[in-house]
C-alpha cells in the first residue's frame, strides 16, 4: 500500500501542533440523515450487512468525505462489531437497535468467552481500513473506533439499551469480582482490537465510554478508568505514537478523571462550556467538540455563531472540531453541509 508521506491535518492537531484552524470532522457523519445513505439502507436493510460487507461499510464511509470534505473520514462500523469474536452473539433491529440474547448474566458464561482473533473473525475490518486508506490519501485522517470496557459489557449484560442500567450496576455492586473479570477480558479484546484497526491503516481510534457517563465519579474510577486505562496503556506498548480519543456522553462530571485514562484526546459534550473544558483538563490534553447537535436545526447565523464560539474558546493547539454527540437523523443536509465549510473557513492564526 503507497501512502503519501503528507501528515492530514487532523493529525497535526492530534499532536498539538498550532493551526490556522481547528480539523473538523462529526460523530456519526457516515449515516441515516444522509440521503445516499437511506437510499442504499432501503437496498440493504440489516445494519450488520451494511457495516461488514466491505464494499458497503467503504462506500457509506467515503459518501460524507465525498460530500463534505471533511477532515477525518471514520470507518462504519458499530462498537459491538467485535463481540461474537469473543463470544457474545448480537443483532442490530432497525428502531430498537442492539440486542444480545441470551444476556450476559453469570461467572459461567463470562468464563467461555475467548480472546480476540481479529485476522479470523474481522478480516472486513482490515479490508475497509484498508481501502479508505487508499481512497482518501492525504487529504483526511482515516478514523477506526472502538467501544471500552464498561459500555461493551453493559450492551452484553443488559442485553439492550438501557435507561436505568440496574443488570449491569447491580452486578457490579454485589459480584464485583464477576465484572472485574469481565471488564478485564473486554479490556485485552479492545486492546488487539485497536491495534489491529492501526495497523490496518487507522491514524487516529476513538473510544466510546457511551455508559460511563451513567456512573458516579467513584463508580467511574472504579469499574470503567481503570480498564479504559488498561486498554491505552496495552495500545501504547506498541503503537505509542497513534492519537487515542475518548469519548463519554454525559461526562461533566467526570472530566477531571477522563484525562487519567491515558488518551491523547477528550471528546467533550456540549454539556460543557469549552473553556471550562480546557481549563479543567489541562494543557497537555486535546480536546474535540462539542456543539450541541441541535443546534444544526438554527438557522445559518446561529449555526455559525455556535461554531465560532466553540473554536474560539478552544484556541488554535489541540482542537478538534467536532458535535458534542452524533449528528442526528433528521438533521438538514445543507445545514450539515453549512458546519463543515464554516468550520473549515474560520482562522485562529492571529489569536
Amino acid at each position: 500500500m503507497t501512502l503519501s508521506t503528507q501528515v492530514p491535518y487532523l493529525l497535526r492537531a492530534a499532536r498539538g501542533e498550532a493551526l490556522e484552524r481547528p480539523p473538523v470532522w462529526m460523530m456519526r457523519q457516515a449515516g441515516r440523515y444522509m440521503k445516499a445513505y437511506r437510499e442504499l439502507r432501503e437496498k440493504y436493510p440489516s445494519f450488520r450487512d451494511r457495516s461488514e460487507n466491505t464494499d458497503l461499510a467503504i462506500e457509506i464511509s467515503l459518501q460524507p468525505f465525498r460530500a463534505f470534505q471533511p477532515d477525518g473520514v471514520i470507518l462504519f462500523s458499530d462498537i459491538l462489531t467485535p463481540l461474537p469474536g469473543i463470544g457474545i452473539p448480537f443483532d442490530i433491529v432497525e428502531s430498537k437497535g442492539p440486542i444480545i440474547d441470551p444476556p450476559l448474566r453469570s461467572q459461567e458464561q463470562i468464563d467461555n468467552l475467548r480472546p480476540l482473533e481479529p485476522e479470523t473473525s474481522l478480516p472486513f475490518i482490515r479490508e475497509i481500513l484498508q481501502t479508505l486508506r487508499r481512497e482518501v490519501g492525504d487529504r483526511a485522517a482515516v478514523l477506526g473506533f472502538v467501544g471500552a470496557p464498561w459500555t461493551l459489557a453493559a450492551y452484553a449484560i443488559e442485553g439492550k439499551s438501557s435507561k436505568d442500567y440496574v443488570h449491569i450496576k447491580r452486578m457490579a455492586f454485589c459480584e464485583p469480582a464477576t465484572i472485574h473479570k469481565l471488564l478485564s477480558k473486554l479490556a485485552d479484546a479492545i486492546a488487539i482490537y485497536v491495534r489491529y484497526q492501526i495497523d490496518s491503516g487507522a491514524q487516529v481510534v476513538q473510544m466510546f465510554d457511551s455508559w460511563a457517563g451513567q456512573l458516579s465519579p467513584q463508580d467511574y474510577e472504579t469499574f470503567a478508568l481503570p480498564y479504559q486505562q488498561q486498554v491505552v496503556r496495552q495500545v501504547k506498548a506498541t503503537h505509542p505514537d497513534t492519537p487515542l480519543i475518548l469519548y463519554i456522553n454525559g461526562s461533566a462530571g467526570i472530566l477531571e478523571r477522563m484525562a487519567k485514562s491515558g488518551v491523547d484526546i477528550v471528546s467533550v459534550d456540549w454539556t460543557v462550556d469549552m473553556a471550562e473544558a480546557r481549563t479543567r483538563l489541562g494543557a497537555n490534553i486535546g480536546v474535540q467538540g462539542n456543539m450541541d447537535p441541535c443546534a444544526l436545526y438554527g438557522s445559518q447565523e446561529f449555526i455559525r455563531d455556535r461554531i465560532l464560539d466553540t473554536i474560539r474558546k478552544a484556541g488554535n493547539r489541540g482542537h478538534i472540531m467536532n458535535l458534542g454527540h452524533g449528528v442526528l437523523p433528521t438533521t438538514p443536509e445543507e445545514n450539515v453541509a453549512f458546519f463543515f465549510e464554516t468550520a473549515k473557513q474560520a482562522n485562529l492564526s492571529n489569536k
